[in-house]
């Protein structure tokens, strides 16, 4: 286990996830965003559902996906929508 499973949300098949698309770090994470990092997923991984993309949000925040803001909540689920629809 790496950096990124001390996140909130992140264990084992989404850290290795993130490094089969070259994201091993917090820092890495971060600087991509949970948006573009769940696309990246979404392209090997047709399965990607809105709860890992909640997961890699709440693992920026440091927070569990569930204590995510309202606000954010609605905007990663239109972000979801437009991609998943």
């Amino acid at each position: 286990m790496g950096e990124l499973s001390a996140r909130p949300n992140i264990a084992a098949k989404l850290e290795k996830q993130l490094a089969d698309i070259g994201i091993t770090t917090v820092a890495e994470l971060k600087n991509v965003g949970s948006r573009k990092a769940w696309l990246r997923i979404l392209a090997r991984d047709p399965s990607a559902c809105i709860m890992r993309l909640s997961a890699l949000e709440g693992a920026i925040q440091e927070v569990r996906w569930n204590y995510l803001d309202d606000t954010t909540k609605i905007a990663l689920r239109d972000f979801y929508q437009k991609h998943k629809g």
